[in-house]
């Protein structure tokens, strides 16, 4: 029995939604006030994507279980609300652990990133000083086979770059957009590409329409901008994602039921949020 065939499912679980810095606020815990983390899981393996806040608590839940996955964490850009969590993933101190590593850095200087927020006085662990097994590799341009599944990585618009993914079980998909300014023809021509006939479409929502009158460069999206994507591709669900920190709760709803009205497939993400993209198997 294959791994795929052990999780059929190509589920796409979310453990921290939000852009910029967390906001462990009340008015926020709805939607939640983690930065960005995602995972699919293939049970004696999990794909993670970026690791802002929210990939804490998922080292916790994989500790938890009776024998630890192989891990592989791939990241779209190097922002600090997309790697502040990694010195508080507890996997990477658990000997048997092994984490590989995906970037569009060469390997040296991938790890020179992710080691450069863990030295004094920022930091108490030097990196070098982590007991998990780590590997390290570029992954730009390219689609490769990570846990059983096929994923292809394309660059999107973003101030000091960001990467995508197409995630694919061999009969459906997950696109990830996000850290992404829609209105760059080139790469949106090429997300348009990438992204066509995807069952599910995870797409930065930063900021309203009205918002991103006075941020335009600043490498963020629209609602707006995410159902145009959708339908231009021919997805029939779109998660909003990558949450303003200034965004409440009710801000986020009222953000949601603007864009159901036009795209009533929209959804807004939630931590602890799971979207299933094939059904489970009986």
């Amino acid at each position: 029995m294959t791994n795929a065939d052990k999780h059929p499912a190509l589920a796409l679980t979310f453990w921290g939604v939000r852009g910029s810095i967390p906001t462990p606020v009340a008015a926020n815990l709805g939607h939640g006030g983690n930065t960005a983390c995602l995972s699919i899981d293939r049970g004696d393996a999990i794909l993670i994507l970026d690791a802002g806040s929210g990939i804490r608590t998922l080292g916790r839940d994989l500790l938890a279980r009776p024998a630890l996955p192989e891990i592989h964490l791939l990241f779209t850009h190097f922002h600090w609300d997309h790697i502040q969590g990694l010195p508080f993933f507890e996997p990477l101190f658990h000997p048997e652990a092994r984490i590989v590593l995906y970037s569009f850095h060469p390997p040296e200087q991938l790890r020179a990133v992710l080691a450069g927020q863990m030295v004094a006085p920022y930091f108490p662990v030097d990196f070098q000083q982590v007991a998990g097994h780590l590997e390290f590799h570029q992954f730009e341009h390219s689609t490769r086979t990570i846990a059983g599944l096929a994923v292809q990585s394309f660059d999107l618009n973003h101030p000091q770059r960001s990467q995508g993914y197409r995630i694919s079980d061999g009969r459906h998909s997950i696109v990830i957009a996000t850290d992404h300014e829609h209105g760059a023809p080139d790469a949106d021509a090429r997300l348009n590409a990438i992204a066509q006939k995807a069952d599910l479409l995870v797409y930065d929502a930063q900021y309203t329409p009205q918002e991103y009158e006075q941020r335009h460069g600043w490498g963020h999206s629209t609602w707006r901008d995410a159902v145009t994507v959708a339908r231009e591709a021919g997805i029939p669900r779109v998660v909003l994602f990558h949450h303003d920190p200034a965004h409440d709760d009710d801000a986020l709803e009222a953000i949601l039921a603007e864009a159901q009205d036009v795209f009533p497939g929209t959804q807004s993400a939630r931590e602890g949020m799971t979207f299933c993209v094939t059904p489970p198997a009986h």
